[in-house]
């Protein structure tokens, strides 16, 4: 079972993407909103990262909704 994260904002079209390709693949995953969540938002500051989404896979970082890289790191 991969350990998966995505940092959100409550506005971002391609947060609700990427949330709704992980969910197509029955993959759990914990959201962590920046909008509302303010250590999430200093966790991915931390992290060199200013916009969302932000998907974690395993320690992997994928920024923005790349569905290949999100296929690829899930089937590792």
């Amino acid at each position: 079972m991969k350990n998966v994260v995505v940092y959100t904002s409550n506005t971002c079209p391609y947060c609700t993407l990427a949330k709704n390709h992980l969910d197509e693949q029955g993959v759990t995953y914990t959201e962590k909103n920046v909008q509302t969540d303010k250590e999430a938002r200093k966790e991915l500051m931390s992290m060199g990262h200013m916009g969302v989404p932000v998907v974690v896979i395993d320690g992997e970082e994928i920024v923005g909704f790349d569905k290949d890289k999100i296929d690829e790191a899930l089937a590792e």
